[in-house]
């Protein structure tokens, strides 16, 4: 079979397209036949290194994908559409190949109707949205939630989410994408460029960019206001210890890689709800195929991540 994989951690460069013998699967595991995969920041971030896990040699990139169920398995029917957001990871076998082995815990099943090529760009970030806002975050309907980078792929995911949960989604984002970002629930929308003057009004505030302003949003928190940073940036960051500890407000971090089975299925039923809810789809995409994906894993380095590819296996 084709896939894309390297030989240990390594440059996008080192991404090799080429012959993989078939993956065989065991009795809690399903082979599926991958139509699309995508690109996400932590696939390059394992395939680099910098995201320390446990890589077989040769290691299949990726982490999302959308197929058919190759052979009946687990209570999976051949030819079933089905999903999978965590390969890649923790000596799993990434998903840019054309079959992949997945364990059942972590596939679901695509609902009807729903292209795979729409579905495999929100997969991670949707979970990502959820899992932050209602399982770290605990966020409830009538508070208040500020997602910093809000026009992003987790951010405009978060923002319907938390929009549709029935909280005030207050957002800071370029001023060119407001009218975006209002379109998915945002109340409020401050530009990302100026620290926003809110105090002690918010009790989520979800840090999607990589800015970590720990210090303005722990300013910005409501007694027992929530801290949480999800992306992670390159600066070590004050932390405003006395204001933290006078309101009671915590700092926390999550990575989905780290997520529960439990969580992640839960996430799922989230993400088909939003597949067939009305969930605007990633609005930037690009069509794409193997031989691709030592390019677009070097954009994602340099930054370029507003564009989602849509990396085609299949055929």
């Amino acid at each position: 079979m084709r896939a894309a994989y390297v030989h240990g951690p390594g440059p996008a460069e080192g991404i090799v397209v080429g012959e993989l013998p078939e993956p065989v699967f065991g009795p809690t595991e399903v082979l599926v036949d991958v139509a699309c995969t995508t690109v996400n920041p932590v696939d390059a971030l394992v395939r680099a290194g910098t995201y320390p896990t446990p890589m077989p040699d040769p290691f299949v990139v990726g982490r999302d994908l959308v197929g058919r169920v190759a052979e009946p398995a687990c209570g999976f029917r051949a030819g079933e559409w089905v999903w999978c957001n965590s390969l890649g990871h923790g000596g799993r076998q990434g998903s840019a190949a054309e079959r992949v082995v997945v364990p059942a815990e972590r596939l679901y099943r695509l609902p009807d109707g729903v292209a795979p090529a729409d579905a495999v760009t929100l997969l991670h970030p949707a979970a990502t949205a959820y899992l932050a806002l209602f399982v770290h975050g605990a966020l409830r309907a009538g508070q208040t939630v500020l997602v910093a980078g809000g026009a992003g792929n987790v951010g405009s995911a978060a923002v319907f989410m938390a929009a549709q949960a029935g909280a005030r989604v207050i957002v800071t984002a370029s001023p060119r994408d407001e009218e975006y970002c209002r379109s998915l629930g945002a109340t409020q929308v401050l530009d990302y460029a100026v620290a926003p003057e809110l105090r002690d009004e918010v009790d989520l505030w979800i840090d999607t960019s990589g800015t970590n302003d720990v210090t303005t949003a722990v300013t910005a928190l409501a007694e027992r206001g929530r801290v949480l940073l999800i992306a992670a940036g390159q600066a070590q960051v004050p932390l405003p210890v006395r204001p933290l500890y006078w309101k009671s407000c915590t700092v926390g971090g999550f990575v989905i890689s780290r997520a529960t089975t439990t969580e992640l299925a839960d996430a799922a039923h989230a993400v088909n709800r939003l597949l067939t809810g009305g969930q605007p789809r990633s609005r930037h995409t690009r069509e794409a195929t193997l031989p691709d994906l030592p390019a677009l894993h070097s954009a994602v380095e340099r930054g370029d991540r507003g564009t989602r590819a849509v990396v085609h296996v299949a055929g």
